[in-house]
């Protein structure tokens, strides 16, 4: 009995290290309900709740704000979710632009964050460029470069071409979080300063493998990374590859 009780403690330690929870998305605690991994960040302006809904697809919430990023359709039930104050859409990929799904989180005074090719499919939306810093609803939002350097189409063509596709780094009161988008290890992506928290791509042969991920990880040192829209590719290949990073804390969710 005792041996049952030590393991039963052990896990609950765990699980209140991590900050992981699962969250039921209707709240009603119905038979069958859809769950979803949840983290709590606390931060020096207030807790940041980071919803895990799959692939590239996220969710935010902070100070009464909520936002989605890349909000599809098959990742979750939108109708079960928070609408959105505000939406980041990296690329035009359907696996991270679907407009049904945009149009269940979207409200009248919804904010939508988008590159310029996704403009062309969703009406009244923010475009930013590469490079550009833009404020929305007290976010500050830096627009990353997006793209790839290695891996192409059987035409030679890039997955996603230098100048198309749209990371953002997202700033709740001091705390910077880095939404990757479809990228590889980029110039841009190693030069970025002071981030937190990291969402890095890890699919091939569209986007990193884990030593590109581990590479640009140890360039720029978020002080927490999740490597996401990870298919199924093995994320403790990166766990191994960082194992000695002891700054860098490498958090596997279910985002494949």
């Amino acid at each position: 009995m005792m041996k049952a009780i030590n393991i039963r403690l052990i896990l609950a330690a765990a699980i209140i290290a991590t900050g992981s929870a699962s969250w039921a998305v209707d709240g009603s605690g119905a038979t069958g309900e859809e769950k979803l991994e949840r983290d709590v960040i606390k931060t020096e302006t207030g807790d940041l709740t980071i919803t895990c809904i799959g692939h590239g697809t996220l969710m935010f919430e902070y100070q009464d704000k909520v936002i989605h990023v890349d909000p599809v359709g098959r990742e979750a039930d939108y109708t079960k979710l928070p609408k959105a104050d505000l939406v980041l859409i990296t690329h035009e990929h359907g696996d991270h632009l679907d407009p049904k799904a945009l149009a269940l989180v979207r409200q009248e005074q919804t904010q939508i964050v988008l590159t310029k090719t996704c403009a062309e499919k969703v009406r009244s939306g923010i475009v930013m460029k590469n490079g550009d810093v833009r404020t929305v609803l007290g976010f500050k939002i830096e627009a990353v470069p997006a793209y790839n350097i290695v891996h192409q189409r059987s035409n030679g063509q890039p997955f996603h071409p230098k100048g198309r596709g749209n990371g953002y780094v997202v700033t709740f009161g001091k705390t910077r979080v880095y939404i990757a988008g479809d990228t590889e290890n980029t110039p841009e992506m190693k030069k970025l300063k002071k981030i937190d928290i990291a969402f890095l791509p890890m699919n091939l042969p569209y986007t990193m493998t884990p030593a590109m991920v581990a590479d640009a990880a140890r360039a720029f040192k978020p002080k927490i990374l999740y490597p996401y829209h990870y298919g199924r590719t093995d994320p403790k290949e990166l766990v191994r590859l960082l194992k000695d990073a002891g700054d860098i804390e490498v958090r596997i969710r279910k985002l494949q």
